[in-house]
């Protein structure tokens, strides 16, 4: 019977692929080639004598047989992953997984503030490109995340607040400013929906065209694009406070704006992890960047 199933190799692949909707994804996470993760697709295709994707140009599409057999593949990964977990135990790392922005603005320096002041909380980090931030505990090796959400992770899931969003623009010290319609406008996100979020609360909304500008898939890019002068951004104010402060970035308008979301550390209710989660909740909170930079007017959601 064993000498039946497909390898495991090809099946890992397509799980991959499938939950990603990218071969380039699914090579990334198994740190293989493209042409290899495609190669494994096919030769599952041809074990199966069916057909999982379909292409439409660049988009890449489950077929109804691929879709039953992502969903049984979830499944079965995650009972191999929490057979293997006893034996891994032993580390005592908690598998962590963080956007990248967060990461690089504030995540590593508090981890390594946390290495000082907790050193028994051992952390493995994945820091991730999330286009709209999630996690699969059923099929991602992780024992906890931060995402950026509303709140709402689902009833098998513990959430925790770390911290809200709250949108600001912002640019390079020596900006000089202009109009807001007239400026160089850098977006952080193909679908522009920080700055569309942030000029929703002031009155100038309809005068500034959001189709110009230059766009970035992160945050971060955007931010560090700011920071060297080549337009105005829209910014996370916890993530970009301490910049602030040490004169590196300006903000050119006094108003930050919630987006209604909020940074939370999450994990499944069933964790073998909870005081150790619990631990890490308090020293993360101890660590969020403080807002007080003097002379902002702070809107909440839907003002």
């Amino acid at each position: 019977m064993a000498e039946r199933l497909p390898p495991l190799y090809a099946l890992r692949a397509f799980e991959i692929a499938a939950r990603t909707s990218s071969f380039t994804r699914a090579a990334q996470e198994l740190s293989l080639t493209q042409s290899a993760i495609s190669r494994h697709i096919k030769t599952l295709e041809g074990i199966l004598d069916c057909r999982l994707f379909e292409r439409h140009g660049p988009r890449l599409e489950l077929t109804v047989a691929g879709e039953r057999l992502a969903q049984e593949l979830k499944v079965g990964f995650r009972i191999i992953e929490q057979a293997c977990a006893p034996f891994r135990a032993g580390t005592g790392d908690l598998r962590l997984k963080a956007p990248s922005t967060l990461t690089m603005r504030w995540l590593l320096h508090a981890l390594d503030e946390l290495k000082l002041s907790a050193p028994e909380l051992a952390i493995q980090l994945a820091s991730v490109w999330m286009d709209f931030d999630s996690v699969d505990f059923y099929a991602e090796p992780y024992d906890c995340a931060i995402l950026l959400g509303n709140g709402q992770f689902g009833s098998e899931v513990q959430a925790h607040k770390l911290f809200d969003e709250w949108l600001i623009p912002i640019c390079a010290p020596g900006w000089v400013g202009t109009e807001l319609a007239d400026t160089e406008l850098v977006h952080p996100t193909p679908d522009r929906r920080d700055w569309r979020r942030w000029l929703a609360a002031q009155p100038l909304d309809a005068r500034v065209n959001l189709d110009r500008g230059k766009v970035f898939d992160t945050l971060d890019q955007a931010i560090s694009a700011a920071m060297r002068g080549h337009g105005v951004s829209i910014g996370d104010l916890h993530l970009v406070a301490n910049d602030v402060r040490d004169g590196l970035i300006k903000l050119p308008y006094a108003t930050a704006v919630a987006s209604g979301d909020a940074y939370y550390l999450v994990w499944p209710k069933s964790s073998r992890h909870g005081p150790k989660l619990r631990e890490l909740c308090e020293c993360l909170t101890r660590l969020v960047p403080a807002l007080d930079l003097p002379g902002l007017e702070f809107l909440p959601a839907g003002h």
